[in-house]
């Protein structure tokens, strides 16, 4: 069935029903009160979970200008992982694949080549023999794989078998080819694997994970060990967020009473980043689409950013450096011409310096002014790791013939095909 015109108006006057006593000026308004009156410190229950490293400030950087600037980073590195996602078949096993890759500007094909494949399996099936073993090189030596037994969950078990095997595949990679990265290292996502240490607030069984299993333990480890070779290297290493959901900012505004309309800390930003009029005949908000904004960098210690700060407990991974250097640290960039907040994050050991926040800083500004959207490193190593609709289809007919069993499906799946 379809819409038809006489569908829209009864959408439409449903709309017309929803009253807002509140403007979107007062929302900006109101950001700006945040802005101004919260963040220098902002302050959670007696702890500190957001301040700004040196002075706190918006600034403007027109589009075209920045978009030739120079940046000190003459080759950049960017790395990233993709899933076949999660699957599960009728004898019970649930399993996800990742394949980590990293890219380089300029090219470098040897680089290129190289993957870091991990398979993690999940099963309820006690006589299922998972030979998890060392890691398997092949390809000449440019490809290592390894299958990995995820922990025994009665919930979830997509939901594991996927983040272990993303963020063991990324990390191990990264810790690989890390010899390779003399200016820059940007990796496509967060700096540390969030995804894990949001099972905290999810559910207790996930939350017991975290304490008790040696994996997501692993998983941590490896990020804490990549700081340390990039710190000991005095090789800078940033996490480029492209959708960014933290809600540290909302989340504690509202706790102090505050009435925060916005659904994250990315709305937030929008707000106090983008700059234009209103335009009276039109009755509308008109945008500038000619600069690009950004924050000042902050210290972040709230949310999932907290196992990793100074009072954090990092998972109970070994950490060689002082707790504080490896705290994450974050700027806020805004691209008018497609309405996007980005999130770009270094450790604090990095950033605790005033010229490499300036560089760092101006690096995103200049990537995403000339390409549009993501460093050009991104989205090559984005552009590697993905694995296609067909390929995911392809393996999946591969893993049914291997098994002797059929992937589970659903009426969706005859639905939408």
């Amino acid at each position: 069935m379809t819409l038809d015109p006489v569908h829209f108006e009864g959408i439409a006057q449903l709309a017309q029903r929803i009253r807002y006593d509140v403007g979107e000026d007062d929302h900006r308004d109101f950001a700006r009160t945040v802005w101004d009156e919260f963040l220098d410190p902002l302050v959670d229950d007696g702890r500190t979970v957001l301040d700004p490293l040196g002075e706190q400030g918006r600034h403007v950087a027109p589009v075209e200008d920045v978009a030739l600037a120079e940046v000190p980073y003459e080759e950049v590195h960017g790395l990233d992982s993709g899933t076949i996602n999660p699957t599960t078949f009728t004898n019970g096993l649930v399993l996800d694949i990742a394949q980590a890759a990293m890219s380089a500007t300029p090219s470098d094909l040897d680089l290129h080549r190289a993957r870091t494949l991990v398979m993690t399996v999940h099963t309820n099936d006690a006589t299922v023999d998972v030979d998890e073993g060392e890691w398997t090189v092949y390809d000449e030596g440019y490809i290592r794989s390894q299958i990995r037994h995820a922990p025994h969950v009665n919930r979830y078990e997509e939901g594991v078998v996927h983040a272990l095997a993303l963020y063991l595949a990324e990390s191990e990679h990264a810790l690989l080819q890390a010899d390779l990265v003399d200016d820059l290292l940007v990796l496509d996502g967060p700096l540390y694997p969030k995804g894990l240490f949001k099972w905290a607030d999810q559910h207790p069984e996930l939350a017991a994970l975290l304490e008790d299993e040696d994996q997501p333990q692993e998983v941590v480890q490896n990020y804490v060990e990549l700081v340390e070779t990039f710190v000991t290297r005095d090789v800078p290493l940033v996490g480029f967020v492209k959708n960014p959901a933290t809600k540290v900012i909302t989340r504690t505004v509202r706790e102090k009473g505050g009435h925060a309309p916005w659904v994250d800390d990315s709305a937030f930003f929008t707000r106090i980043l983008e700059r234009g009029q209103f335009d009276h005949d039109a009755e509308r908000w008109e945008r500038d689409t000619h600069n690009l904004t950004c924050t000042n960098w902050f210290r972040s210690r709230g949310g999932a950013d907290h196992p990793l700060s100074k009072d954090g407990d990092a998972l109970g991974a070994d950490r060689r450096l002082d707790p504080e250097q490896y705290e994450v640290t974050f700027c806020a960039v805004y691209d008018p011409r497609d309405d996007l907040v980005y999130r770009l994050e270094a450790p604090y050991a990095f950033t605790k310096d005033a010229e490499t926040r300036e560089n760092l800083r101006l690096f995103a500004l200049q990537e995403i002014a000339a390409q549009g959207g993501p460093p050009l490193a991104v989205a090559k190593a984005d552009e590697l790791a993905r694995i296609s609709r067909d390929e995911k289809r392809a393996l999946t007919e591969t893993l049914e013939e291997t098994f002797q069993a059929r992937r589970t499906r659903d009426y969706d799946d005859t639905r939408w095909g």
